[in-house]
């Protein structure tokens, strides 16, 4: 518990005293978000100040540090330091520049499979209609090459698309200041807390001391991102909260469940979002400002209350998540998606 809490702490304080050496980096660079454009790529007329991008850079180095200074520098640890530092690479890159949706997308695969060579895949899953697991290693391919090496077929492409999704769909739910940040951090410290249950198993610490770092790190960035935010996560921070969220769901042992009902919004929300496209024959990756925070921003709500309601739904779901199991886990998922179902079709009718 105190190593939790440490990793917290330490994340937090690097991530505070690094984002607004960050922020004034951009600005002297002029690296800013234009206003006018953005409005035209979402439609959303609200956005009114000129801020920086490049969240993910404190975060990536608040993380990183904390990992090092608590964890062993195992085969897992370097995969994911390297796949998140090519993640930030790239997401920086489309920070200054703005790359393509497609580019984004395979650089995203890139990511993922870094992870899933680095041996970490999901090798089962829970029942969510009923106990026990389903195994998802039974198919291997076996081969040498300096070595034995062993290929789970259906288990690293599973982890990949997982990784992918998760990138994306935390990503599509940074309409608004601080929304990202604090719904990432309190995920993060959930999966901690669920870890901290299993403290007596030490392949659960690596777990424990990252959702830490990853938690500290946004919460100690989310004072620049709350309204009227100084800086923006940018396409940096928002795929390498989806990714770290990603990773942590799998290394927790496969806690696919627990992630999917703590970002219950986003989650249901990014499912919304493809079925809309498709059925409108849209690109799946292209923004169409329909989002349900764009929603929300249209019928009046102010960005602080948008970003606290998804704080809010976050932190209660985290809450019930300690609860329940997974087949629980599903079903409260599946009232929520009926829910929100209801609302987007509210919303179509009456916009």
């Amino acid at each position: 518990m105190v190593k939790f809490l440490f990793s917290i702490l330490i994340s937090f304080v690097f991530s505070l005293l690094i984002t607004p050496l960050v922020r004034n980096f951009f600005i002297r660079k002029k690296w800013v978000e234009d206003p006018i454009t953005k409005n035209k790529k979402t439609k959303n007329a609200t956005a009114i100040s000129t801020v920086p991008r490049g969240g993910g850079i404190p975060i990536f180095i608040a993380i990183v540090i904390t990992c090092l200074l608590f964890l062993p520098l195992d085969k897992h640890l370097i995969g994911i330091v390297i796949a998140s530092l090519f993640s930030l690479i790239i997401g920086v890159w489309d920070d200054i520049k703005d790359i393509s949706p497609k580019l984004r997308l395979i650089t995203n695969l890139i990511t993922a499979i870094i992870v899933v060579g680095s041996g970490i895949g999901i090798a089962y899953i829970s029942n969510p209609l009923g106990s026990g697991v389903i195994d998802l290693s039974f198919l291997k391919i076996n081969f040498n090459f300096i070595g034995p090496h062993s290929i789970w077929v259906i288990s690293d492409i599973l982890a990949i698309i997982w990784i992918i999704w998760c990138m994306n769909v935390v990503g599509w739910a940074t309409g608004v200041d601080g929304q990202l940040p604090g719904f990432t951090a309190i995920s993060a410290f959930f999966i901690g807390v669920l870890g901290l249950k299993y403290s007596s198993d030490i392949t659960q610490w690596p777990v424990i001391i990252l959702s830490g770092a990853v938690s500290g790190a946004y919460l100690g960035f989310l004072p620049y991102n709350f309204f009227p935010q100084s800086i923006m996560p940018g396409y940096s921070g928002k795929s390498l909260a989806g990714f770290f969220l990603a990773v942590l769901s799998i290394l927790s042992g496969a806690k696919l469940a627990t992630l999917i009902l703590l970002l219950g919004i986003p989650m249901i929300d990014g499912i919304i979002t493809i079925i809309r496209r498709i059925l409108k024959h849209q690109p799946i990756f292209l923004g169409d400002g329909q989002h349900f925070h764009h929603q929300l921003l249209r019928r009046g709500w102010s960005r602080r209350s948008i970003a606290l309601l998804y704080w809010f739904f976050s932190f209660t779901l985290g809450m019930v998540s300690l609860l329940l199991n997974s087949t629980q886990k599903f079903y409260v998922f599946f009232g929520i998606f009926l829910l929100f179902c209801s609302l987007f079709i509210h919303f179509s009718r009456h916009n």
